[in-house]
């Protein structure tokens, strides 16, 4: 079987090419295309032999999209314009320029690509980017499927809820075809299963006929039913419901233990620990986990820099319990609160434990000469073992070939 040709755009660091190449398709990717200097430092360092095009996707014409001869588009376009916290310009945001102009230029092209992989965030599903997106493949042809997944679906102990969709242009439907749904769950379901989820009470803004998550089902794939545990108190600015959410993600055996994502502690480590002037200020704002949890938040680009809303920090004083911390701290002086917070040993997860909570695997490397880890890690794209699913439902249901994943 040819290898399939494979055109990489907004390519980060690599994220998708990492996935396509641990799902053993048989492709390859004939050019990636970012206009990020630290992203193509990082992803020429790990794939040295791709042709990397530092331009502009606008700056791409015609003729030469033609000359590459693709079967096969990965793309994960810019999703500020479509972030739930920010401004959701969506199609008049600049950033989604070049996202229009690729729907533009799909219909042209001599040959049309037989597959596409587009990862977003949530909140593409609502967007009017992405009904843009869907009139032009089914002007195109194509037959598609949307997705919205995260990493804990996979077990991995890690909040961040993403957009798919992949598209074929053949004729024959995907036997877990569910038209004008989107699933929230793997194909490994009967199909009744896998429509019944609902997306969360924003989706009432979706086309008729469209699906959201289960009102008992968070829409990182965790259950919400439970109670709190017993003799359990909110020691932060958070509800019950909250609590309750994070007990029942602790004790979801389906999920890894945080532990299991982590390096060995050294004197390296010193550098991650949260300062007093920030232990002061966000204790009452910190999602605090410790090795043995089942769960951290999303990691934005600010991690690192910012405390807040940023992602999830470590508690790595194990035997330290956050009741007994908390508890009254309130009423302490800024002396005693410090000295209560620092047995807590709180820190920030190193670069590479997020490049491990994101699936990449030990050998990909970042350039150790290359500075601003935590950006560079945001540039990723997606959630690596997501793409690899992805890549698998690519390679055994679109190329009718016997494909294994390769497991973690």
């Amino acid at each position: 079987m040819a290898a399939l040709r494979v055109l990489e755009l907004y390519s980060g660091i690599g994220g998708m090419h990492q996935a396509l190449k641990e799902s053993c398709v048989c492709a390859e990717v004939v050019a990636a295309v970012d206009v990020n200097t630290l992203a193509n430092e990082v992803y020429k360092h790990n794939f040295p032999s791709t042709p990397l095009w530092a331009k502009t996707i606008e700056g791409i014409t015609l003729k030469e999209f033609d000359r590459l001869s693709f079967d096969m588009i990965l793309m994960s376009p810019p999703c500020q314009p479509f972030t739930r916290i920010g401004l959701q310009g969506d199609v008049s945001d600049p950033r989604t320029k070049s996202f229009l102009y690729i729907l533009d230029i799909l219909p042209r092209l001599q040959k049309l690509p037989k597959y596409l992989l587009l990862e977003n965030v949530k909140g593409f599903e609502s967007s009017s980017a992405r009904c843009e997106l869907l009139r032009t493949l089914e002007t195109c042809g194509y037959l598609y499927q949307e997705f919205l997944l995260s990493p804990t679906c996979l077990g991995i102990p890690n909040s961040r809820l993403r957009y798919f969709l992949i598209a074929k242009l053949h004729q024959e439907p995907f036997f877990f075809h569910a038209p004008s749904q989107i699933l929230t769950r793997f194909p490994d379901q009967s199909l009744e299963e896998l429509c019944k989820d609902n997306v969360d009470k924003a989706s009432s803004s979706f086309p008729s006929g469209e699906k959201s998550l289960d009102s008992n089902t968070d829409p990182d794939c965790s259950s919400k039913k439970g109670h709190l545990p017993k003799g359990a108190f909110l020691f932060k600015l958070e509800t019950a419901e909250e609590m309750v959410r994070k007990h029942n993600q602790d004790n979801d055996s389906s999920i890894q233990m945080l532990e299991d994502f982590l390096e060995e502690e050294n004197e390296e480590m010193s550098q991650y620990f949260l300062a007093p002037k920030s232990l002061l200020r966000y204790a009452f704002l910190l999602d605090i986990v410790k090795p043995t949890c089942r769960r951290s938040t999303c990691f934005t680009k600010g991690y690192g820099h910012y405390v807040e809303g940023t992602g999830s920090v470590l508690q790595t004083a194990v035997d330290v319990q956050l009741e007994s911390v908390f508890k009254h701290i309130e009423s302490l002086t800024e002396e005693e609160k410090l000295m209560k917070l620092t047995t807590l040993k709180l820190r920030y997860f190193t670069p590479r434990e997020i490049a491990n909570l994101h699936g990449f695997p030990p050998e990909f490397g970042m350039c150790s000469h290359s500075m601003h880890f935590y950006f560079i890690l945001q540039l990723c794209q997606c959630s690596f073992w997501l793409g690899v699913i992805c890549m698998f439902y690519f390679a055994s249901f679109f190329c009718h070939s016997a494909f294994l994943i390769c497991s973690y």
